[in-house]
């Protein structure tokens, strides 16, 4: 007698192909979701930065009676920028936090004896420091190459995403003997000493910092060389003023950002975070419909895309009296 042979069931070729359809289907379902929730961790996450970096500069604030400059120029300490009027150190205000953000031993292991981009600092100044990079930047490295007019590197510094707001005038375009005292309406510039009582709009009224991302322009956590230029390098660089059509300005820009209208620009216009013009010195986000921007009194809110101007220029001022506008 013939054994009986039980053969098992198979798939076909065109039901396999159907399975393999209905999983792709599946999967492109899935994935916008999943990137949605990413995105909310790391909008998260930014805030958490900014929240900690407000408290920071608080902290320093009642320690040393200011707020911390921007960063520090000090004439006779290294060689004149003689476009912009920078001398050394440079030190930046991301830099003179670091002890405020939990970050002790970077600070120590500083020499504040010498400019921030002196070799002997070389190598403490690239190391990464997570709360000054934004989770949703598309950071191509840890560190930025700071370059001079000939893109011909001057210093290796650290990567940040956050910028500190100057206020409305484009300081590193602005004649080497400006006194920055005089046209400064922000809370930290070139040798800033802000208090609390001088921002006089109010804390809640006024922007303090807030993000950049290499999708427009770097930004660096330890300082300024002087004579270093800010390029950017991407699809806004051809509306720029720079050489060859590049939109740069110079080595201030690489810590901070100004809202316009400047007295410096022509002509003059107002750029609020995200905005299409594309200024190098703008801030910027790749947070889909807007930016984190850190207000004076600590707290961190979404500044969406489509605010009117006038209201981005109100809060960029420490000190006009304007009145914020109701969309914010």
């Amino acid at each position: 007698m013939f054994e009986r042979v039980n053969l098992r069931p198979a798939f076909t070729l065109i039901e396999l192909l159907v399975v393999i359809a209905i999983i792709g289907v599946l999967i492109a379902l899935l994935l916008p979701a999943v990137q949605k929730v990413r995105e909310a961790a790391n909008r998260v996450q930014c805030q958490n930065n900014l929240k900690q970096i407000g408290l920071a500069l608080h902290t320093y604030e009642g320690v040393n009676k200011s707020f911390p400059p921007g960063y520090i120029s000090t004439p006779g300490v290294g060689t004149m920028d003689p476009e912009s009027g920078d001398w050394g150190p440079g030190w930046g205000w991301l830099a003179i936090l670091l002890p405020f953000v939990e970050q002790a031993p970077l600070f120590k292991s500083l020499n504040w004896n010498l400019p921030c981009y002196d070799p002997a600092n070389a190598a403490a100044v690239t190391t990464p420091v997570s709360i000054y990079l934004c989770p949703s930047a598309n950071n191509p490295a840890s560190t930025v190459n700071v370059v001079d007019v000939n893109q011909n590197t001057v210093a290796v510094f650290g990567r940040a995403n956050y910028v500190h707001n100057v206020g409305w005038n484009d300081l590193w375009s602005a004649p080497a003997t400006t006194n920055y005292d005089q046209v400064a309406n922000g809370v930290m510039y070139r040798n800033s000493k802000i208090r609390v009582a001088g921002v006089k709009d109010g804390l809640s009224n006024t922007v303090f910092a807030g993000e950049r991302t290499p999708y427009l322009s770097d930004a660096v956590w330890p300082g300024v060389a002087p004579n270093s230029r800010h390029f950017a390098y991407n699809q806004f660089a051809s509306l720029g003023t720079g050489g060859n059509g590049i939109n740069f300005d110079n080595g201030g820009s690489y810590v901070g950002a100004h809202s316009g209208p400047s007295i410096y620009e022509v002509p003059q216009v107002i750029h609020p975070p995200n905005s299409p013009l594309g200024h190098t010195d703008e801030m910027f986000s790749e947070h889909p419909g807007g930016a984190n921007i850190l207000l004076g009194d600590g707290s961190v809110r979404f500044y969406s895309d489509g605010h009117s101007l006038a209201t981005w220029m109100a809060l960029s001022s420490r000190n006009g009296g304007e009145v914020i506008g109701e969309d914010f």
